[in-house]
Protein backbone atom coordinates (compact mmCIF):
# COMPACT_ATOMS: atom_id res chain seq x y z
CA UNK A 1 0.00 0.00 0.00
CA UNK A 2 2.54 2.86 1.19
CA UNK A 3 0.45 5.43 1.63
CA UNK A 4 -0.34 7.01 4.94
CA UNK A 5 -1.91 10.63 6.38
CA UNK A 6 -0.18 11.40 9.88
CA UNK A 7 -2.41 12.23 12.36
CA UNK A 8 -0.74 15.97 14.47
CA UNK A 9 -2.19 18.73 16.61
CA UNK A 10 -1.57 20.10 19.79
CA UNK A 11 -1.19 17.85 22.92
CA UNK A 12 -5.14 17.41 24.04
CA UNK A 13 -6.98 17.85 20.94
CA UNK A 14 -8.56 14.27 20.08
CA UNK A 15 -5.94 13.30 18.11
CA UNK A 16 -5.94 9.38 19.56
CA UNK A 17 -9.64 9.64 20.02
CA UNK A 18 -10.06 10.11 16.65
CA UNK A 19 -7.23 7.79 15.75
CA UNK A 20 -8.88 4.69 17.49
CA UNK A 21 -12.57 5.48 15.86
CA UNK A 22 -10.38 5.72 12.66
CA UNK A 23 -8.52 2.20 13.34
CA UNK A 24 -12.02 1.15 15.36
CA UNK A 25 -9.40 -0.35 17.68
CA UNK A 26 -8.13 1.15 21.60
CA UNK A 27 -4.15 0.87 20.45
CA UNK A 28 -3.95 4.60 20.75
CA UNK A 29 -4.53 5.30 24.54
CA UNK A 30 -6.26 8.67 24.59
CA UNK A 31 -6.17 10.20 28.09
CA UNK A 32 -6.61 13.85 29.27
CA UNK A 33 -3.07 14.95 29.91
CA UNK A 34 -0.24 16.26 27.68
CA UNK A 35 1.93 13.98 25.65
CA UNK A 36 -0.17 10.79 26.32
CA UNK A 37 1.25 10.00 22.78
CA UNK A 38 4.96 9.21 22.38
CA UNK A 39 5.10 6.85 19.95
CA UNK A 40 3.67 6.90 16.72
CA UNK A 41 0.64 4.42 16.56
CA UNK A 42 -0.45 2.90 12.97
CA UNK A 43 -3.39 1.62 11.78
CA UNK A 44 -4.80 0.50 8.48
CA UNK A 45 -7.81 1.49 7.59
CA UNK A 46 -10.16 0.50 4.71
CA UNK A 47 -11.55 2.96 2.50
CA UNK A 48 -15.43 3.63 2.41
CA UNK A 49 -16.40 2.76 -1.26
CA UNK A 50 -19.63 2.23 -2.04
CA UNK A 51 -18.72 1.03 -5.85
CA UNK A 52 -16.97 -2.00 -4.70
CA UNK A 53 -20.10 -3.32 -3.29
CA UNK A 54 -22.07 -2.74 -6.14
CA UNK A 55 -19.48 -4.17 -8.43
CA UNK A 56 -19.83 -7.40 -6.11
CA UNK A 57 -23.47 -7.62 -6.30
CA UNK A 58 -23.55 -7.64 -10.13
CA UNK A 59 -20.03 -10.07 -10.09
CA UNK A 60 -21.05 -12.42 -6.99
CA UNK A 61 -17.22 -13.01 -5.74
CA UNK A 62 -16.35 -15.43 -3.00
CA UNK A 63 -14.21 -12.62 -1.66
CA UNK A 64 -14.61 -8.44 -1.40
CA UNK A 65 -11.33 -6.75 -0.65
CA UNK A 66 -11.32 -2.98 -0.34
CA UNK A 67 -8.29 -0.95 -0.45
CA UNK A 68 -6.51 0.59 2.49
CA UNK A 69 -4.79 3.66 3.88
CA UNK A 70 -2.51 4.39 6.64
CA UNK A 71 -3.24 6.44 9.50
CA UNK A 72 -0.42 7.35 11.97
CA UNK A 73 -1.08 8.78 15.44
CA UNK A 74 1.80 11.37 16.29
CA UNK A 75 2.60 13.00 19.23
CA UNK A 76 1.04 16.44 20.41
CA UNK A 77 3.70 19.31 19.64
CA UNK A 78 4.07 22.46 21.65
CA UNK A 79 5.58 25.87 20.97
CA UNK A 80 9.45 25.68 20.67
CA UNK A 81 9.17 22.28 19.14
CA UNK A 82 11.40 22.86 16.24
CA UNK A 83 13.87 23.75 18.79
CA UNK A 84 13.92 20.85 20.61
CA UNK A 85 11.20 21.76 23.83
CA UNK A 86 8.52 19.15 24.33
CA UNK A 87 9.09 15.74 22.54
CA UNK A 88 9.92 18.33 19.32
CA UNK A 89 12.29 16.28 17.85
CA UNK A 90 10.52 13.52 17.27
CA UNK A 91 7.62 14.55 16.49
CA UNK A 92 9.20 16.47 13.58
CA UNK A 93 11.06 13.15 12.82
CA UNK A 94 8.13 11.45 12.81
CA UNK A 95 5.79 13.61 10.54
CA UNK A 96 8.74 13.64 7.81
CA UNK A 97 7.92 10.03 7.13
CA UNK A 98 4.36 10.62 6.43
CA UNK A 99 2.50 11.79 2.84
CA UNK A 100 0.12 14.03 4.41
CA UNK A 101 -1.13 15.96 7.20
CA UNK A 102 -4.63 15.88 8.91
CA UNK A 103 -4.21 18.73 11.37
CA UNK A 104 -6.35 18.15 14.78
CA UNK A 105 -8.05 21.32 15.59
CA UNK A 106 -9.75 21.28 19.04
CA UNK A 107 -12.92 23.74 18.28
CA UNK A 108 -14.88 22.90 21.20
CA UNK A 109 -15.43 24.20 24.57
CA UNK A 110 -15.59 21.73 27.88
CA UNK A 111 -13.77 23.18 31.18
CA UNK A 112 -13.08 19.69 32.10
CA UNK A 113 -10.99 18.81 29.53
CA UNK A 114 -7.46 20.58 29.58
CA UNK A 115 -5.95 22.63 26.76
CA UNK A 116 -2.22 22.98 26.87
CA UNK A 117 -2.38 27.07 26.35
CA UNK A 118 -5.44 27.45 28.78
CA UNK A 119 -7.78 28.37 26.68
CA UNK A 120 -9.39 27.29 23.38
CA UNK A 121 -8.19 29.45 20.15
CA UNK A 122 -8.58 27.31 16.78
CA UNK A 123 -5.84 29.99 14.98
CA UNK A 124 -3.60 30.51 17.46
CA UNK A 125 -3.24 26.34 17.51
CA UNK A 126 -2.83 26.06 13.98
CA UNK A 127 -0.61 28.82 13.75
CA UNK A 128 1.51 27.15 16.64
CA UNK A 129 2.19 23.97 14.83
CA UNK A 130 2.48 26.00 11.02
CA UNK A 131 5.18 28.40 12.58
CA UNK A 132 7.23 25.27 14.18
CA UNK A 133 7.16 23.36 11.21
CA UNK A 134 7.92 26.41 9.16
CA UNK A 135 10.86 27.16 11.72
CA UNK A 136 12.43 23.49 10.72
CA UNK A 137 12.03 23.54 6.89
CA UNK A 138 14.21 27.08 7.66
CA UNK A 139 16.87 25.51 9.30
CA UNK A 140 16.98 22.72 6.97
CA UNK A 141 16.78 25.04 3.65
CA UNK A 142 19.54 27.45 5.70
CA UNK A 143 21.90 25.07 5.89
CA UNK A 144 21.68 23.64 2.63
CA UNK A 145 21.92 27.59 1.48
CA UNK A 146 25.40 27.61 3.23
CA UNK A 147 26.80 24.59 1.53
CA UNK A 148 25.52 25.27 -1.76
CA UNK A 149 26.64 28.84 -1.98
CA UNK A 150 30.09 28.45 -1.02
CA UNK A 151 30.06 25.48 -3.62
CA UNK A 152 28.76 28.45 -6.27
CA UNK A 153 31.30 30.50 -6.49
CA UNK A 154 32.92 28.15 -8.86
CA UNK A 155 31.03 29.37 -11.18
CA UNK A 156 28.88 26.22 -11.16
CA UNK A 157 25.81 26.44 -13.40
CA UNK A 158 23.63 24.08 -11.49
CA UNK A 159 24.86 24.93 -7.60
CA UNK A 160 24.47 28.42 -8.75
CA UNK A 161 20.47 27.03 -10.12
CA UNK A 162 20.42 25.57 -6.73
CA UNK A 163 21.26 28.54 -5.00
CA UNK A 164 18.74 30.71 -6.69
CA UNK A 165 15.84 27.82 -5.45
CA UNK A 166 16.60 27.66 -2.28
CA UNK A 167 16.54 31.59 -1.63
CA UNK A 168 13.00 31.32 -2.98
CA UNK A 169 11.91 28.59 -0.77
CA UNK A 170 13.54 30.43 2.48
CA UNK A 171 11.56 34.01 0.87
CA UNK A 172 8.56 31.89 1.36
CA UNK A 173 9.35 30.22 4.46
CA UNK A 174 10.90 33.76 6.22
CA UNK A 175 7.30 35.57 5.67
CA UNK A 176 5.90 32.68 7.68
CA UNK A 177 4.29 30.17 5.16
CA UNK A 178 3.85 26.96 4.28
CA UNK A 179 5.59 25.91 1.28
CA UNK A 180 2.38 23.39 -0.08
CA UNK A 181 0.18 26.23 -1.19
CA UNK A 182 2.89 27.44 -3.37
CA UNK A 183 4.26 24.43 -5.13
CA UNK A 184 2.22 25.07 -8.27
CA UNK A 185 4.37 28.61 -9.18
CA UNK A 186 7.60 26.89 -7.71
CA UNK A 187 10.14 25.86 -11.09
CA UNK A 188 11.30 22.45 -11.65
CA UNK A 189 14.40 22.87 -9.85
CA UNK A 190 12.68 24.41 -6.59
CA UNK A 191 10.48 21.46 -6.98
CA UNK A 192 13.67 19.11 -6.72
CA UNK A 193 15.03 21.05 -4.09
CA UNK A 194 11.89 20.83 -1.71
CA UNK A 195 11.35 16.66 -2.74
CA UNK A 196 15.34 16.76 -1.75
CA UNK A 197 14.88 18.25 1.14
CA UNK A 198 11.94 16.32 2.15
CA UNK A 199 10.64 19.64 3.46
CA UNK A 200 7.34 19.41 6.14
CA UNK A 201 5.29 22.15 5.04
CA UNK A 202 5.43 20.90 1.47
CA UNK A 203 3.07 18.24 2.65
CA UNK A 204 -0.37 18.13 1.47
CA UNK A 205 -2.87 19.30 4.90
CA UNK A 206 -6.12 18.63 5.69
CA UNK A 207 -7.80 20.56 8.82
CA UNK A 208 -9.90 18.50 11.17
CA UNK A 209 -12.27 20.68 13.28
CA UNK A 210 -13.26 18.41 16.43
CA UNK A 211 -16.28 19.69 17.53
CA UNK A 212 -19.00 18.76 20.68
CA UNK A 213 -21.82 17.34 19.54
CA UNK A 214 -23.84 20.66 18.70
CA UNK A 215 -20.81 21.74 16.43
CA UNK A 216 -21.69 18.81 14.18
CA UNK A 217 -25.12 20.27 12.66
CA UNK A 218 -23.85 23.82 12.49
CA UNK A 219 -20.81 25.64 12.54
CA UNK A 220 -19.82 26.96 15.22
CA UNK A 221 -17.38 30.68 15.27
CA UNK A 222 -14.57 28.29 15.96
CA UNK A 223 -15.01 26.09 12.56
CA UNK A 224 -15.87 29.29 11.05
CA UNK A 225 -12.75 30.47 11.62
CA UNK A 226 -11.09 27.22 10.41
CA UNK A 227 -12.87 27.35 7.67
CA UNK A 228 -11.54 30.79 6.54
CA UNK A 229 -8.21 30.44 7.44
CA UNK A 230 -8.44 27.33 5.40
CA UNK A 231 -9.76 28.22 2.37
CA UNK A 232 -6.32 31.04 1.95
CA UNK A 233 -4.41 27.61 1.62
CA UNK A 234 -6.70 26.09 -0.57
CA UNK A 235 -6.97 22.75 2.12
CA UNK A 236 -9.90 20.99 2.73
CA UNK A 237 -11.38 20.86 6.22
CA UNK A 238 -13.20 18.19 7.36
CA UNK A 239 -15.59 18.45 10.57
CA UNK A 240 -16.34 15.66 13.26
CA UNK A 241 -16.96 15.51 16.77
CA UNK A 242 -14.40 12.85 17.71
CA UNK A 243 -16.20 12.07 20.91
CA UNK A 244 -19.25 10.46 19.34
CA UNK A 245 -17.22 9.13 16.49
CA UNK A 246 -15.20 6.67 18.84
CA UNK A 247 -18.43 5.55 20.58
CA UNK A 248 -19.97 4.50 16.93
CA UNK A 249 -17.25 2.66 16.45
CA UNK A 250 -17.70 0.50 19.33
CA UNK A 251 -20.90 -0.46 18.73
CA UNK A 252 -22.30 -2.95 16.31
CA UNK A 253 -23.14 -2.47 13.10
CA UNK A 254 -27.40 -2.63 13.64
CA UNK A 255 -26.94 -0.43 16.75
CA UNK A 256 -24.52 1.88 14.78
CA UNK A 257 -27.33 2.51 12.26
CA UNK A 258 -29.64 3.26 14.75
CA UNK A 259 -27.57 5.83 16.39
CA UNK A 260 -26.33 7.57 13.12
CA UNK A 261 -30.18 7.40 12.87
CA UNK A 262 -30.71 9.54 15.71
CA UNK A 263 -28.06 11.65 15.01
CA UNK A 264 -29.43 12.81 11.69
CA UNK A 265 -26.70 11.31 10.69
CA UNK A 266 -26.03 9.42 6.89
CA UNK A 267 -22.34 7.59 7.44
CA UNK A 268 -20.11 8.12 10.57
CA UNK A 269 -17.84 11.19 9.64
CA UNK A 270 -14.92 9.69 9.86
CA UNK A 271 -15.52 7.96 6.76
CA UNK A 272 -14.89 11.97 5.16
CA UNK A 273 -11.78 12.18 7.01
CA UNK A 274 -10.75 8.74 5.35
CA UNK A 275 -11.96 10.03 1.48
CA UNK A 276 -10.45 13.31 1.99
CA UNK A 277 -7.05 11.65 2.96
CA UNK A 278 -7.70 9.73 0.33
CA UNK A 279 -7.78 12.63 -1.79
CA UNK A 280 -5.14 14.80 -0.54
CA UNK A 281 -3.12 11.94 -1.18
CA UNK A 282 -3.66 12.19 -4.89
CA UNK A 283 -5.04 8.62 -5.09
CA UNK A 284 -7.56 6.90 -7.08
CA UNK A 285 -9.38 3.18 -7.10
CA UNK A 286 -9.61 1.01 -9.52
CA UNK A 287 -10.95 -2.50 -9.33
CA UNK A 288 -10.83 -6.11 -10.82
CA UNK A 289 -13.43 -8.39 -10.51
CA UNK A 290 -13.51 -11.62 -11.21
CA UNK A 291 -15.73 -14.59 -9.15
CA UNK A 292 -13.12 -15.49 -6.59
CA UNK A 293 -12.84 -11.99 -5.75
CA UNK A 294 -13.64 -8.18 -6.92
CA UNK A 295 -10.86 -6.08 -5.06
CA UNK A 296 -10.31 -2.26 -4.91
CA UNK A 297 -7.00 -1.42 -5.94
CA UNK A 298 -5.16 2.43 -4.94
CA UNK A 299 -2.37 4.43 -7.31
CA UNK A 300 -1.59 7.98 -7.87
CA UNK A 301 -3.60 9.74 -10.32
CA UNK A 302 -1.67 9.60 -14.08
CA UNK A 303 -0.56 5.87 -12.82
CA UNK A 304 0.01 4.10 -15.99
CA UNK A 305 -1.45 0.93 -16.61
CA UNK A 306 1.66 -1.61 -16.55
CA UNK A 307 2.72 0.39 -13.23
CA UNK A 308 -0.77 -0.20 -11.85
CA UNK A 309 -0.37 -3.93 -12.84
CA UNK A 310 2.68 -4.28 -10.53
CA UNK A 311 0.47 -3.03 -7.96
CA UNK A 312 -1.09 -7.03 -8.40
CA UNK A 313 1.87 -8.54 -9.35
CA UNK A 314 5.21 -7.95 -10.36
CA UNK A 315 5.19 -10.58 -12.94
CA UNK A 316 2.06 -8.63 -14.36
CA UNK A 317 3.69 -5.43 -15.21
CA UNK A 318 6.45 -7.17 -16.53
CA UNK A 319 4.89 -9.43 -18.86
CA UNK A 320 1.91 -6.40 -19.34
CA UNK A 321 0.08 -7.06 -22.87
CA UNK A 322 -3.04 -4.75 -22.75
CA UNK A 323 -5.57 -4.15 -20.13
CA UNK A 324 -9.11 -4.49 -20.80
CA UNK A 325 -10.70 -2.11 -19.31
CA UNK A 326 -14.61 -1.40 -18.23
CA UNK A 327 -15.94 1.93 -16.83
CA UNK A 328 -17.73 1.28 -13.59
CA UNK A 329 -20.74 3.90 -14.94
CA UNK A 330 -21.12 1.47 -17.84
CA UNK A 331 -20.83 -1.79 -15.74
CA UNK A 332 -24.02 -0.52 -13.44
CA UNK A 333 -25.81 0.51 -16.27
CA UNK A 334 -25.29 -2.87 -18.08
CA UNK A 335 -25.77 -5.28 -15.43
CA UNK A 336 -22.78 -7.80 -16.34
CA UNK A 337 -19.52 -7.74 -17.69
CA UNK A 338 -20.35 -9.86 -21.14
CA UNK A 339 -22.93 -7.39 -21.80
CA UNK A 340 -20.84 -4.67 -21.48
CA UNK A 341 -18.20 -6.68 -24.03
CA UNK A 342 -21.30 -7.59 -26.29
CA UNK A 343 -21.89 -3.40 -26.67
CA UNK A 344 -18.55 -2.68 -27.13
CA UNK A 345 -17.69 -0.89 -23.69
CA UNK A 346 -14.87 -2.96 -23.13
CA UNK A 347 -11.79 -0.82 -24.39
CA UNK A 348 -8.51 -2.57 -25.52
CA UNK A 349 -5.77 -0.13 -23.68
CA UNK A 350 -1.77 -0.04 -24.12
CA UNK A 351 0.96 0.61 -22.20
CA UNK A 352 0.59 4.71 -22.41
CA UNK A 353 -2.95 4.07 -21.15
CA UNK A 354 -3.18 6.42 -18.01
CA UNK A 355 -5.98 4.81 -15.36
CA UNK A 356 -8.74 5.97 -14.18
CA UNK A 357 -10.60 6.46 -11.06
CA UNK A 358 -13.47 3.60 -11.04
CA UNK A 359 -12.04 1.51 -13.94
CA UNK A 360 -12.99 -2.35 -13.77
CA UNK A 361 -9.63 -3.85 -15.33
CA UNK A 362 -8.70 -7.46 -16.48
CA UNK A 363 -4.71 -7.24 -17.34
CA UNK A 364 -3.40 -9.85 -19.91
CA UNK A 365 -0.05 -10.54 -19.59
CA UNK A 366 2.51 -12.98 -20.37
CA UNK A 367 5.71 -14.35 -18.77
Amino acid sequence: MGFNCGIVGLPNVGKSTLFNALTNTMKAEAANYPFCTIEPNVGVVEVPDERLYKIAEIVKPRKITPTTIEFVDIAGLVRGASKGEGLGNQFLANIRNVDAIAHVVRCFQDENVVHVDGSVDPIRDIETINLELVMKDLESVEKRLQKVAKQAKSGDKKLRAEAEALERIKGILEEGKRIHPFLEELGEEERRVVRELQLLTAKPVMYVANVDEEGLFEDNEFVKQVREYAEKEGAPVVKICAKIEAELSELPKEEKEEFLKELGMEEPGLNTVIREGYKLLDLITFFTAGEPEVKAWTVRKGTKAPQAARKIHSDIERGFIRAEVIRYEDLIREGSIQACKEKGLMRLEGKDYEVQDGDIIHFRFNV
